[in-house]
């Protein structure tokens, strides 16, 4: 309005100011210029509320109105209160002075305040969308990867998460409502969780292992921490548990138990690696591992198409087992057996490869039913196959088996300590008679034991008990010195028995060192007998004590030759002056064709070593007409005498 009048007032006085007129024009275009710009920022970014204040100030700097500017102010005020104080300002300015220049530059201002806010709550809205966008990413990232629940203050499940649902093996409807004992394993004690709640309670952060049982039973371990949510007064409005699966970290044998546990029916198969222990002394540790882990990575390959196992659980040491609930492997104790031996076939096949070696491999297998004891059955089941030198063998109830000989062996070391304490263990002697007269010329020393009762006790009944506890040296040192004792009051050889155990024991040593140079005069009346045995841990030792007992005068004679484990090599390394033949052959002798070639063959080899013979269990003639035939020097047997108190017949 304002540039119309002004327009027409200078044709009216026909005055045409160019100059006026340019400037008139030019405000004209870079307003409209200006608007056009803020029209299109408006339609493309801003709000339509924005495109309605832009309009009326349009109308405002047109018509130059009061009235419209008031709309402006109605406006502005409607949409931010924040915004008031520039239209009073405009205003005032407006209502005193009348100037439209000054209504311009005011509108300007308010246009410019409009759009700055209006831009910082636009880059507000975005930061504040993307901050969002990034947490619903952290929030999914976090409940792929972690086992996540809620609860009330009082323990109340609230929220449990779908790797919660997985682990436990509930459903989200099972657990929403419930506590948290849902899925408590009565293994833990309850000591931890009296700590994690005064923890949580007094707000603060609990972490902790915690053993868990899902819902068929199953037993997993869960490293976890317990946060507790404060609203704005500092009360605990919730709980929120993060939780990480550590289960496949938890020891193979503590998971195979808390299988057993959870399945109290369960078939249990045992696998060792046969010689294990020549594994260990020929390959390093590294190379011993690397060959441990390649075979347990293929056990479930080599296993045939039947019974389906999942795992195979490594014990150490070579010993792997696996572990099945009767009730998905439904197989009699016969199909079982036939399965074990295909699967020892295909390990038979199989050789571990390495970068460096091969080794084939073998391997022992114990399996068991059962409900309880059923490790310990398998476990006793692999030492018995090892010892009896099986490849495969049923180990049920042998931990009941071991058990009862268990209380058995502590009833004899009972029994045992009682007669050392009372001076019950005393030395018996057997006479040993040359063939030729028959005529006694040694003594074998044997150790017995008086009980309670009054009963002589053989060593067979406590001897090998004695060996797996403490009172054996005692019982060697009282067999040594009863027997150099007996020297006084006989002229006979006194024929002593020396275990490896004995001859290794630096304080047995010392004892026969002892009593060799206290009894000079008679130490050449001494024979050891040496038992050669799976025991021997230093055979340099043996041989070392030999050859420092022979210069006093000590015979040396190897005790049971011809079974078990004697050998030609040793008994040339031992240097022996008699060969005790073992009893086993010589009662046999007269039935048994090969006992007697072997006995024959035995003579031969000493007799060309001037080694002298002894046979034992020699129990009547016909086996001692047969032994002297054959040319061995001396008997020993219920033939010619039974074991005897040797030193209370001389006392008396």
């Amino acid at each position: 309005m304002y540039i119309g009048n002004c327009l027409n007032e200078t044709a009216e006085n026909g005055l045409f100011d160019r100059d006026f007129f340019r400037y008139y024009l030019g405000i004209i275009f870079f307003s409209g210029a200006l608007w056009g710009a803020f029209f299109a920022y408006a339609i493309f970014v801003l709000e339509p509320v924005y495109v309605f204040f832009l309009i009326t100030i349009l109308f405002a700097l047109s018509a130059g109105s009061i009235l419209t500017l008031g709309s402006v102010f109605i406006a502005v005020v409607l949409f931010n209160i924040s915004l008031i104080l520039p239209p009073i300002v405009s205003l005032l300015f407006i209502a005193s002075s009348g100037i439209y220049y000054v209504q311009i530059i005011l509108i300007f201002a308010f246009l410019f305040v409009t759009l700055t806010n209006s831009y910082k709550k636009h880059t507000l809205s975005r930061k504040s969308s993307s901050s969002m966008t990034l947490l619903k990413q952290y929030e999914n990232i976090t409940n792929q990867s972690t086992i996540i629940s809620k609860t009330d203050p009082r323990g109340i499940i609230t929220f449990a998460n779908d790797n919660f649902c997985k682990i436990s093996g509930y459903n989200k409807e099972e657990l929403i409502g419930q506590r948290h004992n849902i899925i408590r394993h009565p293994e833990m004690p309850r000591v931890a969780f009296e700590d994690m709640w005064k923890t949580i309670k007094s707000k603060k952060t609990w972490h902790g292992v915690v053993k868990n049982r899902a819902k068929n039973g199953d037993a997993y371990y869960v490293s976890t921490t317990i946060t507790p949510i404060l609203d704005i007064d500092g009360e605990i409005q919730e709980y929120i548990a993060l939780r990480h699966d550590i289960s496949s970290i938890m020891s193979d044998k503590k998971q195979l138990f808390d299988y057993l546990e959870a399945n109290k029916l369960s078939v249990l198969i045992m696998i060792q690696i046969e010689d294990y222990d020549v594994l260990e002394k020929f390959y390093d540790k590294a190379t011993v591992e690397e060959i441990e882990k390649s075979f347990g990575d293929v056990i479930l390959h080599l296993l045939p198409n039947s019974c389906d196992f999942q795992r195979v659980y490594h014990l150490g040491n070579g010993l792997y087992a696996l572990a099945k609930n009767r009730r998905t492997c439904q197989k009699s104790q016969e199909e079982i057996e036939e399965f074990l031996k295909e699967f020892l076939e295909n390990v038979k096949d199989y050789t571990v490869k390495l970068d460096k070696i091969e080794y084939d491999i073998s391997a022992i297998c114990s399996y068991t039913y059962g409900v309880i004891q059923i490790y310990e059955d398998a476990k006793i089941g692999i030492e018995k196959a090892i010892e009896n030198k099986q490849n495969l063998i049923y180990a049920d109830g042998l931990s009941g088996i071991e058990y009862a000989a268990a209380l058995q062996n502590i009833e004899t070391l009972h029994i045992l300590k009682v007669a050392l304490d009372d001076k019950k263990v005393i030395s018996f002697f057997q006479p040993i008679i040359n063939n030729e007269t028959k005529k006694v010329e040694k003594y074998e020393s044997l150790v017995r034991l008086i009980n309670e009762h009054g009963e002589v006790i053989s060593p067979f009944a406590f001897l090998e008990v004695a060996k797996k506890g403490r009172y054996y040296t005692q019982v060697t040192k009282i067999v040594l010195e009863n027997s150099f004792k007996t020297l006084k009051v006989t002229d006979k050889e006194i024929s002593i028995n020396l275990s490896p155990l004995d001859i290794e024991n630096e304080d047995i040593r010392d004892l026969i060192f002892e009593l060799l140079i206290k009894n000079k005069e008679d130490s050449k009346r001494i024979v050891f007998e040496l038992v050669e045995s799976e025991d021997v841990k230093d055979f340099d030792t043996i041989i070392r004590f030999i050859q420092q007992v022979k210069p006093y005068g000590v015979k040396i004679a190897i005790d049971d030759f011809g079974t078990g484990y004697s050998n030609f090599e040793r008994l040339l390394q031992y240097e022996p002056d008699l060969l005790k033949i073992d009893g086993s052959l010589i009662k046999n002798i007269k039935d048994n064709r090969l006992s007697k070639d072997i006995v024959e063959t035995i003579v031969l080899f000493a007799q060309k070593q001037k080694i002298k013979t002894v046979a034992e269990f020699v129990e009547n003639e016909e086996i001692f007409n047969i032994v002297k035939g054959l040319g061995i020097d001396y008997s020993q047997g219920y033939a010619f005498g039974r074991p005897e108190d040797l030193l209370k017949e001389f006392i008396s």
